[in-house]
């Protein structure tokens, strides 16, 4: 591959208040000089930056990629704002697709109606004949038709569940919003899986999409029984373009009959000859659901339903249990925990497993980390727990506004992602965009959490200004920071000789503008191992 040498730019090696280069050296896939070193190197081929900023790599430290790559193969109502946009979206593909037995798609927002309730019958409007299944934004919800409930049995329904909710009408008939596992399972356990060609497409587009964006490497934080073979199918085609690193989902009812199926897959693609992306180090935990559900683990009750503390996911010494168990298989630990009570028995459960297993470099994450009781924050920093957080969520958006902060009272609501405590508290924050919930983009995210304001400037000052952080923390944990989580801190997410030469070359220098204006900066290269996987 040679040596060349990126030079008349402004090259920012990845760590807050880090002293910025004019030149970077690579050879091969590795970096071999910075600043003046590399200035001084003959290299075979020399790149002028033409005033560009060189960065670290964008990595996503908390995502769902083959859902979004699925998404792509459906109905398009992500965006869409109001139900008749929705409508018109579902019949258009519906009349361009006739042979597609079920039509599933997302993301619908919602905010579009306060109490989250969207009725069968509005999608019976457009398409009667066929199941049609939306996944809410927070993929913890679906929106289904009455021929998706039929065919499901939902119709007919009237049994308790452990995990979910299936909301009904005055008239006791499912009204067709369907919340949390249980209820989400009586419709999609039935629904047709994606073909293994089909999968391969989706993380084919997933990918291209990332380069796209800047990103190099990516945890896919859900990861069920076939997604695996998928990746590695994926892989085996050679569509794959960034690092990736699974996540298998971790059940209540079946974690211990599913943890050799765990070692056998991380074996598997550890092995795999052909792999040189893939790994599969951790296990993801839900330890709740949703505020805007009402189904987070709430310490108090919720201030709009004084009977309900929300919906665990797991009894919680049953996670403890589980979480010693993938520790001490050499998991990494990977929780979602959105309300206080959830983030708790998150921290306690990790607690128990640092205590319980004999010492190692474990990297644990929590992750969302929305609803945070002041006596657990110092914990994060003492047990080495790594706090991640979707930078998009910092802004009071409908989805805050309308969908969560009533649910909690405004005590609560301004105890809401604690990104400046949690630095001040010298936690590690990491980033993740949860995608497709929301957008993938880290130049669309990356801001948020300093201006914390939503794309009208609103409110005035921001939303909990006093919890904004600076542009190049931001940055450092959509880079740096991720790296550690992903334990490739040695490896890539700094711009230093020795690293790989992982970076992205943008047009504008981010930590000179205005933060609201960081959206616009394009990307224009991509460079994973000294290889351009992405150009404008």
């Amino acid at each position: 591959m040679g040596s060349t040498l990126f030079t008349n730019g402004l090259v920012w090696p990845g760590t807050s208040g880090a002293a910025f280069h004019e030149a970077l050296a690579i050879e091969g896939s590795k970096i071999i000089a910075v600043g003046n070193d590399a200035l001084s190197m003959k290299c075979d081929r020399v790149v002028d930056l033409k005033g560009a900023f060189v960065s670290p790599p964008f990595a996503d430290g908390h995502a769902h990629p083959l859902f979004g790559g699925r998404q792509f193969f459906g109905p398009q109502i992500t965006g869409l704002e109001t139900i008749e946009e929705i409508l018109a979206e579902i019949k258009r593909f519906a009349d361009a697709n006739p042979d597609q037995e079920w039509i599933i798609g997302g993301t619908y927002d919602p905010a579009i109606d306060p109490d989250g309730f969207f009725d069968a019958k509005l999608l019976d409007s457009v398409v009667a004949d066929r199941p049609v299944v939306l996944n809410a934004m927070d993929y913890h919800t679906i929106w289904v038709n009455t021929e998706a409930m039929r065919r499901t049995g939902v119709d007919t329904f009237t049994g308790e569940l452990e995990i979910g909710t299936v909301v009904r009408r005055p008239d006791g008939t499912a009204m067709g919003t369907l919340r949390e596992w249980d209820a989400v399972n009586l419709i999609m356990s039935k629904a047709p899986l994606p073909s293994k060609a089909r999968e391969i497409k989706a993380l084919e587009y997933a990918s291209k999409r990332y380069a796209a964006d800047g990103v190099t490497w990516w945890l896919d934080a859900w990861v069920d029984r076939g997604m695996a073979e998928a990746y590695l199918a994926a892989e085996e085609a050679g569509v794959l373009l960034q690092g990736v690193n699974l996540a298998f989902r971790a059940d209540p009812r079946s974690w211990q009959e599913d943890l050799p199926y765990f070692l056998e897959r991380r074996k598997d693609i550890e092995s795999a000859p052909k792999n040189r992306n893939l790994t599969a180090k951790t296990v993801k935990f839900f330890a709740d659901g949703v505020i805007e559900g009402g189904t987070a683990a709430l310490l108090e009750p919720y201030s709009n339903d004084p009977c309900s503390h929300g919906m665990p996911v797991w009894q919680w010494p049953e996670m403890t249990k589980a979480v010693v168990a993938m520790d001490k298989a050499g998991f990494q630990v990977h929780i979602h925990a959105i309300g206080d009570a959830g983030i708790r028995a998150a921290l306690d459960a990790l607690e128990t497993a640092i205590k319980t297993n004999p010492a190692w470099d474990r990297r644990p994450t929590i992750v969302h980390v929305q609803l945070l009781d002041s006596v657990d924050l110092p914990r994060f920093t003492e047990l080495g727990i790594i706090a991640n957080f979707g930078p998009l969520w910092t802004r009071q958006d409908p989805m805050q506004a309308i969908s969560s902060a009533p649910r909690i009272g405004p005590e609560r609501a301004d105890r809401q992602y604690l990104m400046r405590s949690l630095l001040d508290n010298k936690t590690r924050v990491a980033f993740g965009s949860d995608w497709p919930v929301t957008s993938e983009i880290p130049l669309e995210g990356i801001a948020v959490p300093v201006h914390r304001q939503t794309p009208d400037r609103k409110p005035e000052g921001g939303w909990m200004p006093h919890e904004a952080i600076t542009i190049q923390e931001a940055f450092q944990a959509y880079t740096h920071e991720v790296a550690y989580q992903a334990f490739e801190d040695s490896s890539w997410g700094t711009l230093a000789p020795g690293f790989n030469a992982d970076f992205i070359i943008l047009d504008t220098n981010p930590f000179e503008i205005d933060p609201h204006d960081v959206p616009k900066i394009n990307v224009l290269n991509t460079y994973r191992n000294g290889e351009a996987i992405y150009s404008r």
